[in-house]
């Protein structure tokens, strides 16, 4: 409908008739209005825009018309489409070989093909859109071509096929009767609903059973023979006590035929046909193993021996099976029992004589750990008398070279110093290995600082290196082990040592490698290196691969004193070494977070100036290092008060009426006299003066004495220049007083 109010169609002159009549009358009603606001000609205004709004809706609606009729021929077309997709889709699944099902989320039936239900014949009609999956289970178990498994009903049957639906996948055989099986198979979709495939497997159930019965007979022919081959006699019974297998072992080691024994004989019948030809061992009897054969389940092994006859005993054992029934084994060990007593009579008569030997042993060990007592006691007490002169001699050599001009006379003096410090080391390596052998070595395990032990050696050696030219390297490191600081620096100090003599070009390597629990210190070489076959001596006394190294050199107790020191801490060591390109020692310590000790080392200071006139109270009670001791300290202007005795001291002291500068004491002096006592007694009278220990004696317990009463400890030999440092300190001290 046109809504114009000129109509196309009328002619032009129509039109413009038209048009003047509407013309006309909107000037008349312009004029005839009352309205000074000009309200005539805003409706005029308003019904031109109106036409305006009519006509754009008019195109648009034209315009949605298009579009529906676009849409619902698309839609037909849609239509078309899913008719002809629903077409091939129902001849897809009815081309299917299996049954098929589809039920919605809500466990209906949308739809399913011809084959599916086609084993239950009396259902299959009932099978269509719209059915329940809880009915489609019920009618199933119900369906008179079910074969319900033995002791269910169909109701149970049903439950448990619910069950299953509960799942995402599932698969599962149902027996059809006439020896028929369907396999279903169930998935559930994504949307909620589910697919069900049933497949006939009839024909491959029948050849899976034939091929089990196969099987089966053929295990049951190699369970026979195996059970023919057995040298144990064995009965099998079933969950209700019936023999079903033996062997014809049984009938050789029981006193019973073979005849006697059928398949289906109970358990009991065969116990009641033993009574009285048998004999039951220990705490078993007929009525425990009759009651154990009659129980359903849950028997617990029991083994026990039997006799009969007068010379054959069985060792029975009887054990449960899965399926409720038991086994039975009879084992002959006659000949065993008969070696075990006599082997229990040999032992009642052996006792008496191993006990005799094992006397006779702790005698000869006892007289051995006497005679290695002995020894070591021997090694130390003449280390430590031959100490004594010793020390002497090196003060003796010390004066003579500062008082000599000669120079070939201070160039043989210096070769016996060198000469005399060889002998102290062989002597402290003596003492060493004594202590360790004895079992006498005191440990003070601690936290030791690894860094500072090495600077020492790092300071001690390079002299040394710098002289062989040989290239000497520390790895720096801050780790702190656990260790005894004493040991551990000489354990370092001979493996260094020794690497430094035998390296004649090259360099050596001191590293260390941290671990987690532990730190392994390494000395390297670039010396000849040890053959394999010598590697395991070179830790014996007195071993040296170099045959033509001097006493000087060392007398092979280095390595010794290592291996064992290293043996008692529990320090891991070993050895790796290549003829011709070097050695390396590895020793293993473990890491600690306790706080540090520092190692015992001797303090190096300045040479002090000493004063005049200073007074030394020397007590020692060997007159020739007496003697050595006073010449050497008067060299230095030191007037030396020599006395054999604590109480000789306090006596000369009394009488000349003189308190001395410093007092220096041998630790063992006469009648059990120690240097300590002299120096506590002379305290308690002159106050505290400055005091030393001179000692052979190199155990912890002197150690800390001294360290806990404030007595410089100063070893044997003695050191002129240790010496005069420790007097030079008393003599500045007291200057400074």
């Amino acid at each position: 409908m046109n809504n114009s109010l000129i109509n196309p169609l009328d002619s032009v002159e129509v039109q413009n008739k038209k048009l003047s009549k509407i013309v006309f009358a909107l000037m008349n009603r312009v004029e005839q209005a009352t309205d000074a606001s000009g309200a005539a000609y805003a409706q005029f205004q308003r019904a031109a825009v109106l036409e305006q709004d009519v006509q754009n809706r008019t195109k648009e609606l034209e315009h949605a018309l298009d579009l529906l009729n676009e849409s619902n021929a698309q839609l037909a077309q849609a239509n078309s489409e899913t008719e002809a997709a629903r077409s091939n889709l129902a001849n897809a699944i009815e081309a299917i070989q299996e049954g098929f099902a589809l039920f919605d989320a809500n466990d209906r039936l949308v739809l399913c093909n011809s084959r599916f239900g086609m084993h239950m014949p009396d259902i299959h009609d009932h099978l269509l859109p719209g059915l329940l999956f809880d009915n489609y289970v019920r009618m199933v178990s119900e369906s008179s071509f079910l074969s319900l498994p033995p002791n269910e009903t169909p109701a149970q049957w049903a439950e448990r096929r619910l069950k299953r639906h509960q799942e995402t996948h599932v698969i599962f055989n149902v027996r059809i009767i006439w020896n028929r099986w369907v396999q279903v198979s169930e998935h559930h979709t994504p949307d909620g609903g589910t697919v069900i495939l049933q497949t006939d497997v009839s024909d491959i159930m029948r050849l899976q059973r034939q091929e089990r019965e196969r099987m089966l007979d053929d295990q049951a022919k190699l369970i026979r023979a195996t059970l023919e081959h057995l040298i144990q006699g064995v009965c099998i019974f079933d969950n209700q006590a019936r023999i079903v297998g033996w062997n014809h072992r049984i009938a050789e080691l029981l006193p019973i035929s073979l005849s006697s024994i059928r398949v289906g004989t109970p358990f009991e019948t065969i116990l009641a046909k033993l009574e009285g030809k048998i004999k039951f061992v220990a705490e078993m009897t007929p009525n425990a193993i009759q009651d154990w054969g009659r129980q359903k389940s849950g028997r617990v092994p029991i083994r026990f021996e039997i006799e009969h006859g007068p010379q054959t005993i069985l060792d029975v054992f009887a054990q449960e099976m899965p399926d409720g029934g038991f086994v039975i084994s009879f084992t002959d060990i006659t000949s065993e029992t008969k070696a075990i007593r006599a082997i229990k009579t040999a032992n009642e008569t052996l006792e008496q004589r191993v006990l005799e030997r094992t006397l006779e042993l702790e005698d000869a060990l006892a007289v051995a750990e006497r005679a290695n007592a002995s020894k070591s006691r021997f090694v130390a007490a003449a280390s430590h008398d031959l100490l004594q002169p010793l020390s002497a001699a090196k003060l003796y050599i010390a004066s003579l070279d500062n008082a000599s001009s000669d120079e070939r006379a201070r160039d043989i003096i210096g070769k016996a110093g060198r000469a005399l410090n060889s002998v102290e080391n062989i002597l402290e390596a003596l003492l060493d290995i004594s202590k360790l052998d004895s079992g006498r070595a005191s440990f003070n395990i601690g936290a030791v600082s690894l860094g500072v032990i090495l600077d020492q050696l790092r300071d001690e050696f390079s002299p040394v290196a710098a002289q062989k030219k040989l290239d000497l390297r520390f790895v720096k490191t801050n780790a702190v082990v656990q260790s005894d600081a004493t040991y551990l620096r000489r354990i370092l100090q001979n493996l260094i040592g020794n690497a430094l003599r035998y390296t004649d070009a090259g360099k050596v390597l001191v590293g260390v490698r941290q671990n987690k629990s532990s730190v392994r210190v390494e000395v390297w070489d670039t010396g000849p290196g040890i053959p394999d076959d010598k590697q395991n001596i070179i830790f014996g006394e007195f071993q040296r691969l170099n045959a033509s190294a001097s006493a000087a050199e060392g007398m092979g107790l280095g390595l010794a004193i290592v291996e064992r020191a290293c043996s008692l801490l529990n320090h891991p060591l070993r050895v790796e070494s290549k003829v011709g390109v070097g050695t390396g020692f590895l020793v293993e310590i473990p890491r600690t977070v306790r706080s540090v000790q520092h190692p015992n080392q001797k303090q190096e200071y300045n040479i002090q100036t000493i004063e005049p006139n200073l007074v030394a109270l020397l007590i020692e009670n060997d007159v020739e290092l007496q003697g050595a001791l006073t010449i050497t300290m008067e060299q230095w202007g030191i007037d030396v008060l020599p006395v054999l005795s604590g109480s000789e001291a306090i006596s000369l002291l009394h009488e000349i009426d003189i308190v001395p500068d410093v007092i220096l004491a041998d630790y063992q002096l006469d009648l059990g006299e120690t240097g300590t006592d002299a120096i506590r007694q002379l305290w308690s009278i002159y106050g505290r003066i400055p005091a030393a220990l001179i000692t052979a004696n190199r155990t912890q317990q002197v150690m800390q004495d001294c360290q806990k009463s404030g007595i410089e400890l100063m070893y044997k030999p003695i050191s002129s220049e240790n010496l005069r440092d420790y007097i030079g300190r008393v003599s500045s001290q007291a200057k400074l007083r």
